[in-house]
């Protein structure tokens, strides 16, 4: 008998048994102190419906709420408001070839899928179930999950932005001029900005996708603020490599992120996921590990279709009038009658929106209705990699989320590979809408993975990426025009090229870095300049000289600084009233022509405000005090609700906290360093905690440590897991 199972049996008398149907073998599960489930099976088949219970046991509200939103199946638990929010889910649902879709991502996917979603379905089945206190609140129970329901579109919806930039370049050309884009708002790598053949702008209106954009508006708008990094064993005091991930996601509550261990024969893996799909996101086996940013990487268009004169159910192309497809759906209603809805595509994809007066239909084309389109689902490929050639195979099934993964394995390389479905654009750069009756603007396929930019081994001996432009000096394909400024890249590049003998402290620091560089730039003006003596400016100039341009939730000059910038900004931009550029240009602008004027200008206006909103008196304008998050659980239950909590950091440090205004709503959702010399000193966190039951010790008991900068370790080994072990659950048949 294998020791593992020796322990099982002795350890037996002090565990929770759980006789359930659907394992064939016992499956132990060891808790460890900080809520991870450290899922032990002698078959993959046991251990993905091991998976799938334990998610729902610890997330099943959440689960339940994911499964709802994917499939359109809102408005059957939360009334009329979310009918059309259904029918956006059952508009962007994959419609494509199924015997394509499941093998894309793994060999085995359907069967570890299949696994998974008996184990959820097992818990939720199961009379012993606990009634969580969400769905006491809200009066419901959960619902069955279906194998399709995990690769549900939505979720990855939301990695995709380009949609509405086209949208919004469209309306700033049209207004502005593409010349003033040009200057303000450059494509990066610059290209020239075209206005596609027989494409009037003045057609494209925010408001005709305004039903979409609401619809999908909390799924869209993920801000970019992820990083990435790993340095070879020459430069780390293990002389093994150390990886660094930190994804950076909607904070929210339960956790976006989910860690989990699993092991069975083929697999002995620990990392982060999401708690709906099997397998892990980032995270390491016992000789790989990988880590991930967002590239951005353009996998969608909007196509302006014509509507015929009288029968908006016909589109032209091509010369001929086309009939759209129209799909016919029931959607569930509390409190009402089944709504019946109508779901419509023409050869370009999905109708978003319409305009009849205009006669003119609004259409997405885009990568997730590609088989193999289902975010982060590759990661069970990437899981089961033993090296770098192994590596590559898992990373050419990765199709999206778009993304640069980091690698190092035990034999002390270190690599990097950028991942994702990209559209090849013949005659066209994305940057703006196209026109879909001519049939000049069709994709040519996609890129083979092979040519997107990868390598192993750098002689600088370390990688790193922030979601800044990963482009190869004289790479000749369009991956994207809009990327991350190298505020963060550049940091993390300076701190690690500038070191040696990089340890797991001095990785976790680098992560929690808030040194802000547009704050010393803006810095290194202000103390060239004098303003007026009796200005506001003068009066708090002072106070920004002394500042060392780090972004601490105690600094009144972070305070000032970020609204200051914020105005400059938006001021600096030249006879284009409602047209605003980056801080990167405004800085380079600024630096060539510092302009006293608008420097007192908005700097006096900031103060104003200060002065307006928080008092004359300096010491309460702490950054603290405008910078926080809040974190608003779902179910609309206030004690289930963590903060206000006051944070530092903004879009441009790496420790990346943002959001519009000064609200903190985007942040590193989990972070991770591992140690390639031992694998049990690697460390972690999940914010804020790995479960999902409000009434859990594991709800939020991770928020403490994540505020302060705290990690835990990532216990890998048996006899570290059962040295951390707090709770033990055997499945038996």
């Amino acid at each position: 008998m294998k020791a593992w199972l020796l322990a099982l049996a002795v350890a037996a008398a002090n565990a929770e048994e759980v006789k359930i149907h659907g394992v064939r073998q016992p499956v132990e599960i060891l808790r460890d102190q900080w809520g991870v489930p450290h899922i032990y099976a002698q078959s993959q088949d046991d251990l993905f419906f091991a998976q799938g219970y334990m998610a729902a046991r610890d997330r099943l509200f959440q689960l339940d709420l994911w499964r709802r939103q994917g499939t359109g199946k809102l408005a059957e638990v939360l009334g009329p408001n979310f009918v059309e929010r259904d029918r956006t889910a059952l508009l962007l649902r994959f419609r494509g070839d199924w015997r394509k879709e499941w093998p894309s991502y793994a060999p085995d996917t359907w069967h570890i899928v299949n696994a998974f979603v008996r184990g959820i379905n097992a818990y939720v089945q199961d009379p012993r179930r606990k009634k969580t206190a969400e769905f006491r609140k809200l009066g419901y129970e959960p619902g069955l999950w279906q194998p399709n329901d995990v690769v549900s579109r939505m979720a990855v919806f939301s990695m995709m932005t380009n949609l509405l930039s086209e949208v919004g370049r469209a309306r700033l050309v049209d207004t502005h001029g593409a010349a003033a884009i040009e200057k303000w708002m450059p494509p990066d790598p610059f290209v020239k900005i075209e206005i596609p053949r027989e494409l009037n702008l003045k057609e494209v209106r925010t408001s005709s996708i305004a039903v979409f954009d609401d619809a999908t508006g909390d799924v869209a708008g993920v801000t970019q603020g992820s990083n990435n990094w790993v340095v070879a064993g020459r430069l780390s005091a293990t002389g093994k490599p150390l990886l660094a991930s930190d994804p950076h996601r909607t904070l929210q509550i339960p956790s976006l992120r989910r860690t989990v261990h699993l092991v069975a024969p083929g697999w002995n893996v620990i990392g982060s996921g999401e708690p709906s799909l099997p397998g892990v996101a980032l995270g390491h086996n016992e000789t790989i590990g990988f880590g991930f940013t967002i590239t951005g990487t353009d996998q969608q268009d909007l196509y302006v279709e014509q509507l015929h004169p009288t029968d908006p159910s016909q589109y032209l192309y091509k010369g001929q009038w086309k009939r759209m497809e129209t799909e016919r759906h029931s959607i569930a209603v509390k409190g009402e009658k089944p709504r019946a809805v109508e779901t419509q595509y023409t050869v370009h994809g999905p109708v978003i929106g319409t305009d009849l007066p205009l006669r003119r239909a609004y259409v997405m084309r885009w990568v997730g209705a590609e088989p193999g389109t289902a975010g982060y689902l590759a990661g069970l490929s990437l899981a089961r990699a033993k090296d770098w050639r192994e590596f590559l195979s898992a990373v050419d099934r990765y199709k999206t989320p778009a993304e640069n993964l980091v690698y190092a394995d035990t034999a002390g390389h270190i690599g990097f590979a950028v991942t994702g479905l990209t559209p090849i654009r013949g005659n066209w750069s994305g940057l703006l809408p196209v026109p879909g009756h001519t049939g000049e603007y069709e994709w040519q396929g996609f890129l083979n993975p092979g040519e997107l930019p990868r390598f192993l081994d750098p002689p600088k001996g370390f990688i790193a990426s922030a979601n800044n432009n990963i482009l190869p000096p004289g790479y000749k394909r369009a991956l994207q025009f809009e990327w991350a400024p190298n505020y963060r890249v550049n940091r993390i590049a300076e701190r690690l090229g500038a070191g040696r003998a990089w340890t797991l402290d001095g990785m976790q620091a680098l992560q929690l870095d808030v040194e802000s560089a547009p704050a010393k730039r803006l810095l290194a003006i202000a103390r060239k300049w004098t303003p007026p003596a009796a200005s506001k400016s003068a009066s708090i100039l002072p106070l920004l000289r002394e500042w060392n341009g780090r972004m601490t939730r105690e600094s009144a000059a972070a305070a000032v600084f970020l609204m200051w910038m914020s105005r400059l900004t938006a001021a600096v931009v030249e006879n284009a009233p409602g047209l605003a550029t980056s801080v990167e240009i405004a800085l380079q602008s600024l630096e060539a022509k510092p302009r006293p004027d608008l420097l007192a200008r908005t700097l006096d206006a900031t103060v104003m405000e200060f002065e307006t909103a928080l008092g004359p008196d300096r010491n309460h304008w702490r950054y603290g005090n405008l910078h926080f998050l809040y974190l608003k659980h779902p179910a609309v239950e206030k004690s289930f609700d963590r903060g206000p909590i006051p944070l530092g950091g903004d879009a441009s440090t790496v420790n990346a906290l943002a959001g519009p205004g000064f609200r903190v709503t985007v942040g590193a959702s989990f972070r991770m360093v591992l140690d390639f010399a031992d694998w049990d000193r690697s460390r972690m966190t999940n914010m804020p905690g790995e479960s999902g039951d409000p009434e859990s010790p594991h709800y939020a008991d991770l928020l403490d440590e994540w505020i302060a900068g705290r990690y835990h370790p990532m216990p890998f080994t048996r006899k570290a897991v059962e040295a951390a072990t707090r709770e033990r659950i055997i499945l038996v048949p």
